[in-house]
């Protein structure tokens, strides 16, 4: 089945033959090697490119391991060049290499090779890399499937769809299989014996029993406040374990860099300013959360909120989970200071958009909660409710627009309706 990326095949295609590695990172098995050896591959054929000129590597691949040697990664990639005619590499899983900055930076110089990369390792584009390409290098982040790229190849209906994208996430090779049986089997066996063991194996971890604790806790409290001193504490007072603040924010980073999870920082809307603790955390994938609890934990409301937070980021936004001060007279006539939260606070340049997730709106009390906090903002940039309820979009009298989560999600202009 040949499921279209087309927003990353575009993103591929406005950075052709400039001057920068074109490097595409996430997750693994989100569709990074199928983007360039078969998307993009298709692409440069149809523009009229000879095979001979496409050089496609997986450093992955147990026969490319001697590649894995930079000199001889090198001395093979020179050796495809033939003509002064325009040369694509496409490399997957450069991380795997050892100073393969240098490598690319020496291809960088020639005028007739475009490079392409892909990296599962956020520490591929660590400050000294970064450094090391002296600005020349251009991230293209990838994420498993959208819902709109979800349902181009599901055979069902939107609310079908949505159901089986909360429960088994997006990650493509889940259209392989049929049943509900095998689609859980193959996400437990990918989260253990892929995301895990990198972990395990990148850093030398023995002892993994309080790896596999604090993957349960994150994966049981997404979209809940939380912070590696409270985290600590859990297991101190539940599993009775005396791990310390600085082993669980090195795990928890650990994780972030696989791309397995996201940390959404807390901003002050009428201060202006970023709140250190606590924040949240999000799973890269839904199915990969549900089956890290065994499918034992589908609460549709959180799962809701972490899908919207993806959707987000996968729109190219930058997203922070928004928090309102405000001062009211309590029962004894005494002024107090509380916190409204705006789940999402998303920015894109010069835009700026409030979305809070509702997974109902039953009654109007539970519509003015939801709202409270998009009331209480104090400026003029759109806010929007995204409820589970199959709804015709509105707008309220204070400009508070409220959409169904299948309109926010299979729109990609839906913040603008």
């Amino acid at each position: 089945m040949k499921i279209q990326r087309h927003k990353y095949l575009a993103q591929l295609e406005s950075m052709m033959h400039t001057d920068f590695v074109k490097i595409i990172t996430g997750i693994r098995r989100c569709g990074k090697s199928y983007l360039l050896f078969t998307l993009f591959t298709d692409f440069l054929l149809e523009r009229g490119v000879d095979a001979s000129h496409i050089i496609k590597v997986s450093l992955d691949s147990f026969s490319n391991r001697k590649l894995r040697k930079p000199e001889e990664l090198y001395s093979f990639l020179d050796s495809q060049v033939k003509d002064s005619e325009m040369y694509y590499f496409l490399l997957d899983e450069i991380q795997l290499v050892p100073d393969f900055a240098e490598i690319l930076n020496e291809f960088l110089r020639r005028g007739n090779v475009d490079l392409y990369v892909t990296g599962s390792n956020a520490k591929l584009l660590s400050k000294d890399i970064i450094t090391e390409f002296r600005g020349r290098g251009y991230e293209i982040k990838m994420y498993p499937l959208a819902f709109s790229e979800y349902m181009s190849a599901f055979d069902g209906t939107i609310q079908k769809g949505l159901d089986q994208y909360m429960v088994y996430g997006g990650l493509p090779q889940l259209f392989d299989f049929p049943t509900e049986e095998q689609k859980s089997q193959f996400l437990k066996t990918l989260f253990n014996e892929t995301y895990l063991r990198d972990i395990k194996e990148r850093y030398a971890i023995r002892n993994d029993d309080d790896l596999e604790e604090l993957m349960d806790l994150v994966s049981s409290n997404i979209s809940c406040l939380t912070n590696p001193n409270k985290l600590a504490s859990t297991f101190k007072s539940v599993k009775k374990s005396d791990i310390s603040y600085e082993t669980v924010k090195k795990y928890l980073e650990y994780l972030e860099d696989a791309f397995i999870i996201k940390k959404a920082t807390r901003y002050d809307i009428k201060g202006k300013k970023y709140i250190g603790t606590p924040f949240k955390y999000y799973f890269a994938d839904l199915g990969l959360r549900n089956a890290r609890l065994n499918f034992r934990q589908i609460e549709r409301t959180h799962l809701m909120e972490n899908l919207i937070y993806n959707e987000l980021l996968y729109r190219g936004f930058n997203v922070d989970v928004g928090v309102v001060p405000v001062r009211s007279v309590n029962s004894e006539g005494k002024q107090q200071r509380t916190q409204l939260e705006i789940d999402f606070v998303c920015n894109q340049g010069s835009k700026r958009y409030y979305v809070q997730s509702a997974y109902s709106l039953p009654t109007p009390d539970k519509v003015e909660q939801e709202e409270a906090s998009l009331r209480k903002a104090g400026d003029f940039f759109k806010r929007i409710v995204v409820t589970g309820d199959d709804i015709v979009i509105s707008r309220n009298e204070y400009g508070i627009t409220t959409m169904s989560i299948y309109d926010f999600l299979l729109n990609e202009n839906s913040l603008e309706l």
